[in-house]
């Protein structure tokens, strides 16, 4: 069985890593247009770098719960028929033993040289504005995906999603696209679906939806589809 997992803010959330946009409409008390645009970068470069300075150091504090560990062991089970796709920027899923995650929005724990177009790991900060270790420019800027850009690896997300036998997306609000189509990808491919999630996400479409805590909710998922397997 060819497994597509996406899993969105929700499953981090539990590990104390704030969710993409509180209530109130901000983002770590920052409009998201003020700090997750190119346009935000240029007009204000060293705002932008510290906000995410900042957003690297919190992450140094938290640590994967059960859902993502519960990820990892799912791997271990079926292997390259799991395809494991994030809208996350943390690396809870990689501390957790994942081996092959697709980050759609980039990594929080990565630089990009806009100059040399080198991207490489970064646990540092950037708000000093540090040369870049391959050409010697001071071009580097946090390697994720802000609004109006492009997320990565697109073509092998689609491809994954139209030949799966199961969508499963965790965690996710429904609302932010491309990845609130991904449901609609997988059922044109024929896939069956299933949403695990705190509420039914905006968009609805899955063929079982499930709510509660991720923590909960995904081991015992994973638990059940190993059951399957080893049957």
């Amino acid at each position: 069985m060819k497994v597509v997992v996406l899993t969105g803010a929700g499953i981090s959330a539990e590990s104390g890593l704030a969710t993409f946009r509180d209530a109130d409409g901000l983002w770590e008390n920052h409009r998201p247009e003020d700090v997750a645009t190119p346009e935000a970068f240029a007009e204000d470069r060293a705002l932008v770098q510290r906000f995410y300075d900042e957003r690297r150091a919190v992450l140094a504090r938290v640590a994967p719960n059960a859902a993502h560990r519960a990820l990892a062991e799912l791997e271990n089970l079926i292997g390259d028929d799991l395809f494991l796709v994030t809208q996350n920027i943390d690396d809870l899923h990689e501390q957790a033993g994942s081996r092959r995650v697709h980050h759609m929005h980039g990594e929080l724990r990565a630089a990009w040289c806009v100059s040399c177009d080198s991207r490489m790991p970064w646990t540092g900060t950037l708000a000093d504005e540090p040369p870049c270790p391959r050409c010697g420019v001071a071009a580097l800027r946090p390697d994720v995906v802000w609004f109006g850009e492009m997320p990565y690896g697109m073509d092998d997300i689609h491809r994954a999603l139209f030949t799966c036998d199961l969508f499963v997306s965790i965690g996710t609000s429904g609302v932010v696209y491309p990845a609130a189509a991904f449901v609609d990808y997988a059922i044109a491919g024929g896939s069956d679906t299933l949403e695990l999630n705190l509420e039914r996400a905006a968009n609805s479409d899955f063929r079982v939806s499930r709510q509660g805590l991720a923590s909960e909710l995904v081991p015992a998922w994973v638990a059940e589809l190993g059951a399957g397997v080893g049957g």
